[in-house]
């Protein structure tokens, strides 16, 4: 499964994407992220780690997480996620 990365995001791993092994959910997937990239901890999941952090945005094949199942929507291999914080500007 592909995973791209933008803005602040994108530093914290250093690169645009990575290629993982698909978890069960996005749940999942923001665990493994912030278990790999301690950078991420406290930005994309809540306090008590049964949602996403209310700064990070998440696609699943183009689809917001927040059209679908939420943190909850399956994943696959065959999927590609997008994660990036949320960005205010004018």
């Amino acid at each position: 499964m592909n995973v791209k990365f933008f803005a602040t995001y994108r530093m914290i791993v250093g690169q645009g994407c990575i290629n993982l092994p698909a978890p069960r959910d996005v749940l999942e997937l923001l665990e493994i992220l912030e278990q790999r990239y301690p950078d991420f901890q406290g930005l994309l999941l809540n306090d008590d780690h049964t949602d996403k952090g209310r700064d990070a945005i998440v696609l699943v094949c183009g689809r917001h997480i927040e059209h679908l199942d939420g943190v909850r929507t399956p994943l696959s291999e065959q999927d590609y996620v997008a994660v990036t914080p949320l960005i205010a500007g004018g």
